[in-house]
């Protein structure tokens, strides 16, 4: 990295950036809902996707929502490392 550019790491974002995560469409047929939280998951750090959950209910999107096999968000992620956190914020949004 040049030494004029200021690396950024773990700078808040806004609200509009994490509402981008709900205009992903799926090119298949996932479901869109399934489609969004797995967006979300792997372009958001643990308290933005918090923050996006409940937009994403705010929205009417399924927390739910399964993938053709019957797999849901949860399924998915689930037997992946850094999955925990995540899984925690689907639980208290279920809850």
């Amino acid at each position: 990295m040049r030494k004029d550019k200021k690396q950024v790491i773990g700078d808040e974002i806004g609200d509009d950036p994490i509402k981008l995560f709900l205009a992903f469409e799926p090119v298949d047929g996932t479901s869109p809902s399934l489609h969004k939280l797995v967006k979300a998951y792997r372009g958001l750090r643990v308290d933005d996707f918090a923050r996006f959950v409940g937009f994403f209910q705010a929205a009417g999107y399924d927390l739910s929502a399964t993938d053709a096999q019957g797999h849901d968000f949860v399924a998915l992620i689930q037997d992946q490392r850094q999955a925990a956190p995540y899984i925690d914020v689907i639980h208290a949004a279920r809850a």
